[in-house]
């Protein structure tokens, strides 16, 4: 029908169901225009892509920085993944990338591949950090035994929850609680007054509350968010930092970037998140960061980490994020520091 419709002169749009919505008496959507090609293996180019933007993805940053130097770049999905015949293989694409954030890559063949066929498998899954995920690490587990250089190690991904991996380092912390009982969180709420709550396996700043003493919506809050005493919740001293930035320090096999990006919540919210509308700032690391930095570095580069991604607000560690590390692009273009150079170049280190 689009190819027709095409052919005809006629422009094509997409949306998806979750996009359609009422607001100021109209019915609309977020839709992205379409071009159709003829060949059934890469039919289509987005124009206006929802999914990876090139201009400030860190994935993009990497496949880019690893074609440049000269090694062929193949993804794959989640969906994909699977083991048969005694080996852990995926459906790969290999892709060649542009310079073009509109227009960033070309599909070329496909086909089904053992893991450890590749010279390194990158494993940049966002949260949810469900079953799925967990079933994915399992596989991928599998294909380190075959011979697969995976990045991050799955066993680290499995036992570095990217909110409770704080409690190792517990000497960088503001005081913090997990617990699902709703007692306890109230409890928690009285005694520090001002705090932040949030599940453990969200990202981005979604289900993420300030919850006051005497916040009149205190209880609904607490009950949704640990769905009446059955899900797991982190709570946190709420830090008035944060309103100078949530501070993404970023360690690359153990080193510290020496950069920050500072992501500066908007007036009337006190989420670091760009994907909450935070707006990022890059910054030189502070000596503060340097000491949090080189003390968990090690450790976690040892464990087979090699792209983490630490959150900071004033002194204060506040989350260890290990699954899909973000912030390569804006540190790039507003220091001029070469991120993606430099974690290739340990990636490279690793795999020699």
């Amino acid at each position: 029908m689009m190819r027709a419709a095409q052919a005809r002169g006629h422009g094509v749009h997409v949306c998806e169901q979750a996009s359609l919505h009422w607001a100021k008496n109209r019915v609309a959507a977020g839709a992205a225009r379409l071009s159709l090609t003829d060949n059934d293996e890469d039919w289509y180019r987005k124009h206006e892509s929802h999914s990876l933007k090139a201009y400030k993805d860190s994935s993009v940053a990497m496949m880019r920085a690893a074609q440049a130097r000269g090694h062929g770049v193949h993804v794959c999905e989640q969906a994909s993944l699977h083991w048969a015949k005694n080996r852990v293989a995926a459906g790969a694409t290999r892709l060649s990338l542009t310079d073009n954030d509109e227009d960033w890559y070309r599909k070329h063949e496909s086909q089904i591949r053992p893991l450890a066929e590749f010279g390194a498998v990158l494993m940049r899954k966002d949260p949810p950090f469900d079953l799925e995920y967990v079933a994915s690490t399992w596989l991928l587990s599998a294909a380190v035994r075959e011979g697969a250089r995976v990045f991050n190690a799955p066993q680290a991904l499995r036992e570095h929850n990217e909110k409770f991996a704080i409690a190792e380092f517990a000497r960088f912390t503001v005081p913090s609680l997990v617990a699902r009982e709703m007692p306890r969180l109230q409890e928690f709420i009285d005694e520090h007054r001002d705090t932040v709550l949030k599940r453990l396996d969200g990202m981005g700043g979604a289900g993420v509350f300030r919850v006051r003493h005497d916040d009149p919506n205190r209880n609904v809050i607490v009950e949704t968010i640990s769905e009446l005493g059955t899900r797991s919740v982190m709570a946190q001293r709420y830090i008035p930092a944060i309103a100078e930035g949530d501070k993404r320090v970023l360690l690359i096999d153990g080193k510290v970037v020496p950069h920050c990006l500072a992501r500066i919540p908007r007036p009337g919210d006190s989420r670091g998140n760009l994907a909450a509308g935070a707006r990022g700032v890059a910054q030189p690391i502070s000596a503060r960061h340097r000491e949090i930095a080189e003390a968990l570095g090690p450790v976690l580069a040892g464990r087979g980490l090699l792209l983490v991604g630490l959150d900071v607000i004033g002194d204060w560690l506040t989350e260890v994020n290990v699954t899909s590390p973000t912030c390569f692009r804006e540190i790039q273009d507003q220091t001029g520091f070469d991120v993606s150079g430099m974690f290739l170049g340990a990636l490279e280190a690793r795999i020699r």
